[in-house]
Order: C-alpha cells, then sequence, then structure tokens
C-alpha cells in the first residue's frame, strides 16, 4: 500500500534504476487495470504474511522490519534523486512520521481484528478526504453507506476487540493525513526520493519500539527473510505497479478501483489465515467499498486512496 502523490508519477523526472529492468519494461504491455489489482493484492499478500510474524517479533517489530527494507530498497532505487530542497524536509518527515504510525496502528489492529475488518475500517480515512469539502447530494448517501457498513462488520457473532477497531480507526486518521501530505510532497519534490527519505525516516522512528518488543529475534535469518519479503509485497512492489497505472489512467479511476481494496483484503484473510467473516460481516465490507467507490466517482478532487 504506496503512499504516491498525484502528480508525482506525472511530473517525475528522477529515471528509478529499477525502470530499466526487463521485469519493469514488461509492466507497459500490462494494462493499467491488471496493475492496479496486482498493487492490490500483493498489499494484502504482504500484511496477510506480516501478520504471520507477529508470534516471534510482535507488530511493532514486523513494521520496524518492512518500512526499514522498503526504505532501504527505495533508497538504492531513488538514489539519483534523493537532494531535496529545504523547504521539503519538514515535509519529507512529517511524511515518514504519519507512515510509520500509520502502518504501526495498522499492524497493531490486525493483531487484534480480522484483516479485512481493519483495511475496511480504515478506508474511512480516505472516505472522508473524498467526502470533505464536497457540497454535492448524494454525498451524506455514502458516509451513511460507509457508517452502516461499520456497524454491520462490528456486529460479529463472537467478540469484536474495540481496541483493534480503534486502532483501525487511528490508522485510517493517519491515511488522511498521508493523503494530505502526499500532494505536499508531490508539490515539493520530484521522483521518488522524497518518499524514499520518508520511508527511512518512518522506520527509523518505528526501530526502537520495534527493537524492544522483539529484541534479538529481529537477527533471526527466517524473521529477517519473511521481513524483507513483506517490504517487497507490501511497498516495493505495489509502488512500482501503481506509479506505472498512474501514468495511464487518470487518477479518480485509479481511486475507484483502488476501493475494492477491503474486498481483496478480506478475500486474503480468509486464503491465508483462515479468517472467515459472516454474512453480515461481507455485507458490511460491500458497503464500505460502494461507498469509498461512489465517494471517488462523484468527488470534486483528483485524490485516489493510495497509502503505503
Amino acid at each position: 500500500m504506496v503512499a504516491i502523490g498525484i502528480d508525482g508519477p506525472r511530473r517525475s523526472t528522477g529515471r528509478p534504476s529499477f525502470r530499466r529492468l526487463p521485469a519493469w519494461q514488461g509492466l507497459g504491455g500490462m494494462p493499467p487495470t491488471a496493475l492496479v489489482m496486482g498493487g492490490i493484492v500483493s498489499v494484502q499478500l504482504g500484511a496477510a504474511f506480516a501478520k504471520q510474524l507477529f508470534g516471534s517479533i510482535g507488530p511493532a517489530g514486523a513494521v520496524g522490519l518492512r518500512l526499514g527494507f522498503a526504505g532501504i530498497v527505495l533508497l538504492v532505487v531513488w538514489r539519483s534523486a534523493l537532494r531535496v530542497d529545504r523547504r521539503a524536509i519538514p515535509v519529507v518527515l512529517a511524511y515518514g512520521a504519519v507512515l510509520g504510525s500509520m502502518n504501526l496502528c495498522f499492524y497493531e489492529a490486525i493483531d487484534r481484528i480480522p484483516l479485512g475488518m481493519a483495511v475496511t475500517i480504515e478506508f474511512l480515512g480516505p472516505l472522508a478526504v473524498a467526502l470533505a469539502g464536497s457540497r454535492k447530494w448524494i454525498d451524506p448517501v455514502w458516509a451513511l453507506l460507509a457508517f452502516g457498513g461499520v456497524v454491520l462488520l462490528t456486529q460479529a457473532d463472537g467478540d469484536v476487540s474495540m481496541t483493534g477497531v480503534l486502532l483501525a480507526l487511528a490508522a485510517g486518521a493517519f491515511w488522511a493525513a498521508y493523503i494530505l501530505l502526499s500532494a505536499k510532497l508531490g508539490e515539493r519534490t520530484s521522483g521518488g526520493g522524497g518518499l524514499a527519505l520518508a520511508m527511512a525516516f518512518g522506520g527509523l522512528l518505528i526501530a526502537p519500539i520495534g527493537i524492544a518488543e522483539a529484541g534479538s529475534a529481529l537477527l533471526d535469518p527466517a524473521v529477517l527473510a519473511v521481513g524483507f519479503a513483506v517490504a517487497l509485497l507490501s511497498s516495493v512492489v505495489p509502488y512500482s505497479l501503481e506509479l506505472e497505472a498512474l501514468r495511464r489512467i487518470p487518477p479518480r479511476v485509479f481511486g475507484v478501483l483502488m476501493s475494492l481494496e477491503p474486498a481483496v483484503a478480506a478475500l486474503a484473510g480468509l486464503l491465508v489465515l483462515g479468517q472467515v467473516l459472516g454474512f453480515g460481516q461481507w455485507a458490511g465490507v460491500v458497503c464500505v467499498v460502494a461507498a469509498s467507490a461512489g465517494a471517488t466517482r462523484t468527488s470534486s478532487k483528483d485524490t485516489p486512496p493510495v497509502k503505503d
């Protein structure tokens, strides 16, 4: 789940080294819809695999590994675009801090509630951004539909951790802030250098919490291997796919496609983690997906809900 400034890909002057790789060049022949869906699937598989690390290193340790490895990879990939203007530094640091906080809250949430539930609740953040400032008559309909979806989600047969729900809501709030900061980052930096620096800074902020929680388990080769895979699946691969997709489709269309993410998350939770949602909860997922897609489609802003 990668946060990209909306104008970033189109204004980019830097050329990441992965654009010269045969695998990247092969993306040019793929439909942009397939690229977006590939990025969504990659992100949710990454989250599902990250959850399997929680027993060894905890959510904070998993976040630290993910951001640390992703930051290293992106710093190497965007090494030619790492120089930023002094005025951009506060934005980069704020972006990194929000990134780290968002991922920490999200991982702590999926440690307590199912992946599909957490992603669906988290989607209220970008939905709020899409509705903010709009004065269209249909907007209250999307808001009520999303609220109804969350109510359905939390009405499970068993107990639902309200701490997990609140953490997912916090992640959504950070996601909303992240979207707004994306526009600022796109204005003040070019290429992916700003994102790479922000990712590395976010990793540094979370590192002490992760080390305190995981301890020496972070040095386990198997844990490091899975952590690196999670970083690729959750950050590097989707960023590459979404960057290419945004070059070829309007941001609003991209945003509508991204609205499918809660449904994909619920499927990933079912297939990888064995997390079964009830009929009512699936209905809740569908309500939030419909509200997000509708709000994005009718919004006056071209701000797709993209995140890392």
